[in-house]
C-alpha cells in the first residue's frame, strides 16, 4: 500500500544518523517490554497477598520483596530509556528536518527551466515547508510512540495467550476491529484526502501569487476579488474535507465502543473463570492491565494511522518533488573546465522541448575566441533556446556543443557556468543587499571590486545616494529599485565574474536613451577580449557585432556583418525597415 511506502521512505531518510537510531530503537524495545512485563508483576503481588495466609509471614515477606525489588528495577530501567528516547529522539528529529528541507531546495534548484515554468513557486514552498513538518512529527513519534506500541502489541498477544486463551481472545477481538474500522476508513477517504492536499497546494499557489503580485493587485482595484477567489477555494477545501473528518470521527467513536465492551467483557469471563477455579484475581488484574495497555496502544495507533493518512498526500508531493529527475546534470567522470578562450562550436544542434516543436534545428556555427556575435529574428525564432543550450539549461537531442574543443557534456556544470556570464532581459535580484546581488558570481570578492564594477555599470553613483549605499536591500523582486537600476546591477554583477563567455540577452532594453548611451560603453569594456553572444530585438544595437546569425523558425536563414546583411535585402533587411522611424 502506497501508504506504508511513504513511511518506509520517510523513515529511510534517518540512515544518515543510523547508528544513533538504532539505539533509539533499542531504548524503544526496552519500553515496549517493560509495557507487558508490569501488569503480570502487579498481578504476581496480588496473588502473592491474596494467598498470604497459606505461607508464613517470613515467607511472604520474601517473595514480595522479590516481585517489588523485580518491579523496581523495571521501573528504573524504564526511566533510563525514556531519557534517552527523550533527549536524542527530538534532536535526531530536528537535525532531519532541516536536512530534509536542505535536500529538497537543492534539488528543485537543479531541476530545469520548463519545470520550474509549470510549478509555481508557492506551492513548491508549501510542499517543502509542509513535507518537512511533517516527516519531524514521524521521526519523533516514531521513536517515542510508534515503534513501542507495535512491540508491545505484536507482543502482547502471544504472552495473553499463554496465560489463559480464553481472556486473550478477547484482547485478540479488539486488536481485529481496531484493524478492521481503521483499514475501512481508510480505503473509504484515500482520493479525498488527496483531493484536499490539491486544495491546499491550490490555495498556497493563489496566495502566492497574489503576495506577489501586490502593486498588480492593489492597482487594477482587485482586492477584494482576489480574497472572494481564495474564500471560494477555502470553500471548496472545507467541502472536501469535512467528510473525511465525519468517518474519522467516527472511528473514534467505535474505537471506544469496541474498548469499553471488552472491559466489561474481561471482568464477565474472569469472574466465571474465576469461580470455576481456572484464573486467579492476579489473573484478571493482569489481564485488566493488559487490556488498559492495549486499548491506550490502540488508541495511539489509530492516532498515528489518521494523523500519517492526513500526511500521506503532503509526504507524497514532498516524494514527487524530490523524485523528479533533473534536466541535466554531470557524467561520471566529468572533467572540471578551467579559464577558457572562449571558443565556442555548434555542429549540427537541434532541440526540441516537448518531443513534438523544435525550438531549434541543425544550428552551425563557429565563434572564435574574442568575437561579437549577435542573435536576431522574429519573437520564437530560437534565440534564447541558443544561448540556454550553450550555458547547458538543457541538453539537445542530437548535435555537439563545443567551447575550446571541449563537448560541454563531458565537463561539470559548475565549470562550464563559471566561465559564462549572463546580463537577462529581465534582470532577475534576490531580496537581499545591492552588494549581495552583485557578488552573486564572485562571493569572495572585495568592496573595492564591487565599487569597481558598479563604476563600469554606471551604478555606483546611484547606490552612493542611496541611504545605506551598498548595504541598502533592494526588497523582493527588487521592488524598491527601478527597472534601469536593476538593470545596471545586473551589469556590473556580470562585470565583476569576470567571465570568458558573456551572454547579453537584450542587456539595455530596460533603459531610457541617456542611460543606454551610458551602459554602451560600459558594455563594450566588459566585451573587449571576450565571446560575445548579443541576443537582440532592436537592431540598432548589434550594428558593431562581428557576426550576425539570423534566425527563423529555429534554423539559421542568414548570417554576415551588419553591413552585408543590409545589402542582402532579405529578412534582415526587412526587420531593420521595420524599425527605422517613420
Amino acid at each position: 500500500m502506497n501508504f506504508m511506502r511513504i513511511y518506509g521512505r520517510v523513515l529511510g531518510l534517518l540512515r544518515p544518523e543510523r547508528r544513533l537510531a538504532v539505539v533509539l530503537v533499542l531504548g524503544n524495545l526496552g519500553l515496549a517490554g517493560i509495557s507487558f512485563v508490569e501488569p503480570i508483576l502487579f498481578g504476581r503481588v496480588i496473588d502473592v497477598l491474596a494467598t498470604s495466609t497459606t505461607r508464613t509471614q517470613d515467607e511472604n515477606w520474601a517473595m514480595t520483596m522479590r516481585l517489588m525489588g523485580a518491579w523496581c528495577a523495571v521501573g528504573f530501567f524504564g526511566i533510563a530509556a525514556s531519557i534517552l528516547v527523550a533527549l536524542h529522539a527530538d534532536r535526531l528529529a530536528h537535525r532531519r528536518r532541516l536536512a530534509a528541507v536542505a535536500m529538497y531546495f537543492e534539488h528543485v534548484l537543479s531541476l530545469p527551466a520548463s519545470y520550474h515554468q509549470r510549478e509555481h513557486s508557492g506551492r513548491l514552498l508549501k510542499v517543502m515547508l509542509t513535507g518537512a513538518d511533517h516527516m519531524f512529527g514521524l521521526w519523533l513519534s516514531f521513536f517515542r510512540e510508534h515503534l513501542s506500541t507495535f512491540v508491545a502489541v505484536i507482543s502482547l498477544m502471544p504472552v495473553a495467550l499463554w496465560m489463559n486463551w480464553k481472556m486473550g481472545l478477547l484482547l485478540v477481538a479488539l486488536m481485529a476491529v481496531f484493524t478492521v474500522i481503521n483499514r475501512l476508513v481508510i480505503e473509504r477517504t484515500w482520493r479525498a484526502q488527496h483531493a484536499v492536499e490539491d486544495y491546499n497546494s491550490e490555495l498556497a499557489a493563489r496566495a502566492g501569487d497574489a503576495l506577489g503580485n501586490v502593486m498588480l493587485v492593489q492597482s487594477f482595484v482587485r482586492l477584494a476579488l482576489e480574497a472572494r477567489e481564495l474564500g471560494a477555494v477555502i470553500e471548496r477545501l472545507l467541502a472536501a474535507q469535512f467528510p473525511v473528518l465525519n468517518l474519522w470521527a467516527l472511528v473514534t467513536v467505535l474505537s471506544r465502543m469496541a474498548s469499553t465492551v471488552t472491559v466489561i467483557g474481561i471482568f464477565l469471563l474472569g469472574s466465571i473463570l474465576h469461580f470455576r477455579g481456572e484464573i486467579s484475581v492476579g489473573e484478571i488484574v493482569s489481564f485488566m492491565g493488559f487490556a488498559t495497555m492495549l486499548i491506550g496502544r490502540l488508541e495511539n495507533a489509530t492516532g498515528f494511522i489518521s494523523s500519517l493518512f492526513f500526511q500521506v498526500p503532503a509526504l507524497d508531493d514532498y516524494f514527487e518533488v524530490l523524485d523528479t529527475t533533473p534536466g541535466v546534470g554531470d557524467k561520471p567522470g566529468a572533467a572540471v573546465l578551467g579559464r577558457v578562450r572562449g571558443d565556442v562550436d555548434f555542429e549540427r544542434v537541434t532541440h526540441s522541448y516537448d518531443g513534438a516543436r523544435t525550438a531549434v534545428s541543425e544550428l552551425s556555427f563557429s565563434v572564435p575566441a574574442g568575437t561579437s556575435v549577435a542573435l536576431v529574428g522574429p519573437t520564437g525564432s530560437g534565440k534564447s533556446t541558443t544561448m540556454a543550450l550553450l550555458s547547458r539549461l538543457w541538453d539537445p537531442q542530437s548535435g555537439t556543443i563545443r567551447v575550446d574543443g571541449n563537448d560541454i557534456r563531458d565537463v561539470t556544470l559548475e565549470s562550464l557556468r563559471a566561465n559564462v556570464g549572463v546580463v537577462f532581459q529581465d534582470s532577475a535580484v534576490f531580496s537581499r543587499t545591492i552588494g549581495e546581488n552583485i557578488r552573486i558570481g564572485r562571493p569572495e570578492a572585495a568592496q573595492a571590486e564591487i565599487e569597481e564594477a558598479a563604476r563600469k555599470a554606471q551604478a555606483h553613483d546611484f547606490i552612493s545616494a542611496l541611504p545605506k549605499g551598498y548595504d541598502t536591500m533592494v526588497g523582493e523582486r527588487g521592488v524598491n529599485l527601478s527597472g534601469g537600476e536593476r538593470q545596471r546591477l545586473a551589469i556590473a554583477r556580470a562585470l565583476l565574474k569576470d567571465p570568458a563567455i558573456l551572454i547579453l540577452d537584450e542587456a539595455t532594453s530596460a533603459l531610457d536613451t541617456a542611460t543606454e548611451a551610458l551602459i554602451q560603453q560600459a558594455l563594450e569594456t566588459l566585451m573587449r577580449g571576450r565571446t560575445t553572444f548579443i541576443i537582440a530585438h532592436r537592431l540598432s544595437t548589434v550594428r558593431k557585432a562581428d557576426l550576425i546569425l539570423v534566425l527563423r523558425q529555429g534554423r539559421i536563414v542568414e548570417r554576415g556583418s551588419y553591413e552585408e546583411l543590409i545589402a542582402a535585402g532579405r529578412l534582415f533587411a526587412e526587420l531593420a525597415q521595420r524599425q527605422m522611424p517613420a
